[in-house]
């Protein structure tokens, strides 16, 4: 049974007929064509999914989308600022070289956005529990980790 549902994402608004129970993550890159969020696990095990909901990070391969209508959908694609720059986060990221096969990229910026629009000076701890759902198999969690201090001092 499909319905009407509205969402906000990335500051624009979307009317989208579709089943409620759909997850996020397909909505955003089905019907949208959003692909920066990517499918992993699917489990919501391994933070490829995540977008930002109202600034908190989510994971969304498992979310219904009826869920996610009362909120502010950011995603990795709504990152971008206005002229065309990267985010500090994204900027931040290249810099270090904090990405090897980048499919963890998406999970890893989201929720470094997310932990630094709540805490501008995040110790390496905090930075290490905000991304333990972001699984890396490359192993540049140290430069990951340099990245989100890195940022913050841009921020």
């Amino acid at each position: 049974m499909n319905n009407t549902l509205s969402l906000h994402v990335n500051g624009k608004d979307y009317e989208i007929d579709i089943d409620p129970d759909t997850p996020l993550l397909y909505v955003l890159r089905n019907e949208l064509g959003l692909n920066g969020a990517k499918f992993g696990c699917g489990l919501q095990q391994c933070g490829a999914c995540t977008v930002l909901l109202d600034g908190e990070s989510r994971l969304s391969c498992q979310l219904p989308v009826r869920e996610a209508v009362k909120f502010k959908i950011r995603t990795i694609e709504g990152l971008v600022r206005d002229d065309g720059s990267l985010h500090p986060v994204q900027a931040a990221f290249v810099k270090e070289q904090a990405a090897q096969c980048g499919y963890c990229l998406n999970g890893m910026v989201m929720a470094s956005v997310a932990l630094l629009e709540g805490n501008n000076n995040p110790s390496d701890d905090e930075i290490r529990k905000k991304l333990a759902i972001n699984i890396c198999r490359c192993g540049a969690h140290s430069r990951i980790i340099k990245a989100v201090k890195t940022a913050a001092q841009e921020l």
